[in-house]
């Protein structure tokens, strides 16, 4: 995510924080290269040229140009017109005080409505809602099978008809149905075309008027960039649409159309595709976006991540087996898991300040981690448990279950053996008062 435009803007800034007083010319030139690095990141050519407008304003002030960090001072202002570019705050989805919610959503073909709309069903389930999905694309049946099977996947109902070809007789049955079954969610996957034409508009319309969906979310894909935001324009002015969901924000390193679709539609992204799985929704976060794109990572998001995996009694068994240093492979399978579904390391790393750079050219074999698993699940419950049983002979059947070599069973056993000592000097840290390390007071 806005992978070229980071590095363009770190070498930039890099320029400026060497400087010990910035002169009106040196921001002038700083932001010559900005507005270049936004432009070859796709952003709308109008949005640059307010953004910058509004970026010199602020940085060539007295307080600015004669401060202590003028170079940090940019930085700041350039983040803030970001988090305003990106829409200052997070938009929630409006739920409605009679339930159901209706959300409708819409957008052409390749969007990734369909996955779209049943990610943001285990969204809300998640949440502890009770949602339903509509298969209201009549026009593609294969649309109809891919939303069930999503739908089966997740545990959630989809309402679908092949008989009924009439969108708008649909929703309402999808709508009564709902009530019946207490469904406080529901959401409509509508009709997409491969480009915008006055029958798609005609039928979401209809759709519209009858079923009087609480929001109307246009799904767009990130990666055609400014295609994305005139697309998004149009739908606005035919339909009104009370928000964006981004799809496929994993594979824009540009990050044109995050920057400029607000700005151009005045509506704002409310969700961001980050992966093809159905857990890889993301509320959108101006903030956290800036900070992503200035190389200051996204904690926040890390930790939301982190405890979407771990739930409080699991983080107290496991602190409890750390103190009495009982810590076992089945544990360290455990914890395995729980980072991989968390998502791409990479990923997880990039959001550690500092991190993205630093792992630039590093790619993290995930297949490492399946091996680990493969190895630890060819050990008996025994010797999961006991590690001290395990001698010659038990490392290669262990070796041979597992598809692996007896070296790597011993490499593992070595670091799982390395990974208990350290447990065990920072022991003495892991008390009620939180973590510190031996001789340091806690933090």
């Amino acid at each position: 995510m806005f992978e070229s435009l980071s590095e363009k803007l770190d070498l930039i800034f890099k320029k400026l924080k060497g400087r010990g007083l910035l002169k009106e010319e040196d921001v002038d030139a700083a932001l010559k290269e900005i507005r270049l690095a936004l432009l070859e990141a796709d952003v709308n050519f109008k949005v640059v040229k307010d953004f910058i407008q509004h970026i010199r304003e602020k940085a060539v002030g007295k307080e600015v140009l004669e401060s202590l960090s003028p170079g940090q001072q940019v930085i700041k202002i350039v983040h803030d017109e970001l988090c305003e570019l990106l829409g200052s705050i997070n938009h929630r989805i409006q739920l409605s005080p009679n339930p159901p919610t209706v959300i409708m959503m819409v957008g052409l073909h390749g969007s990734g409505k369909t996955t779209t709309s049943a990610k943001l069903a285990r969204f809300f389930k998640k949440e502890g809602r009770r949602p339903m999905l509509v298969a209201a694309d009549l026009q593609r049946p294969a649309a109809i099978d891919q939303l069930i099977t999503l739908g089966k996947q997740l545990d959630i109902p989809v309402f679908y008809s092949k008989e009924i070809k009439d969108p708008v007789a649909l929703c309402n049955d999808a709508l009564k149905r709902s009530r019946l079954d207490g469904r406080d969610i529901l959401i409509l996957d509508t009709a997409g075309r491969l480009h915008i034409d006055e029958d798609l508009m005609s039928e979401l319309r209809q759709v519209k008027e009858n079923v009087k969906p609480k929001e109307v979310l246009l799904v767009a894909d990130a990666m055609t960039g400014q295609d994305a935001v005139n697309m998004a324009k149009s739908f606005n002015e035919q339909i009104n649409i009370d928000g964006i969901i981004l799809t496929k924000m994993d594979g824009d390193a540009r990050g044109g159309a995050a920057l400029s679709i607000r700005k151009v539609t005045g509506m704002p992204i409310k969700f961001i595709g980050v992966g093809e799985k159905t857990d890889m929704l993301e509320p959108f976060y101006p903030d956290r976006i800036a900070n992503r794109i200035l190389g200051m990572g996204d904690v926040l998001t890390l930790i939301e991540q982190a405890q979407k995996s771990y739930d409080q009694k699991e983080a107290e068994k496991l602190h409890k087996r750390i103190m009495e240093d009982s810590f076992t492979f089945e544990d360290l399978r455990d914890q395995l898991k729980k980072i991989r579904g968390m998502g791409p390391l990479e990923s997880l790393l990039g959001m550690i300040s500092g991190m993205g750079k630093a792992i630039k050219d590093i790619k993290v074999d995930e297949r490492e981690f399946i091996k680990i698993e493969a190895i630890i699940s060819s050990m008996t419950p025994e010797e999961r448990n006991n590690h001290n049983i395990i001698n010659g002979s038990r490392r290669k059947r262990i070796a041979l279950g597992s598809g692996t070599t007896v070296t790597d069973v011993n490499k593992l056993i070595k670091q799982y053996l390395e990974m208990r000592k350290m447990m065990k000097m920072f022991k003495g840290g892991m008390g009620k008062k939180g973590f510190r390390l031996p001789g340091m007071t806690p933090f």
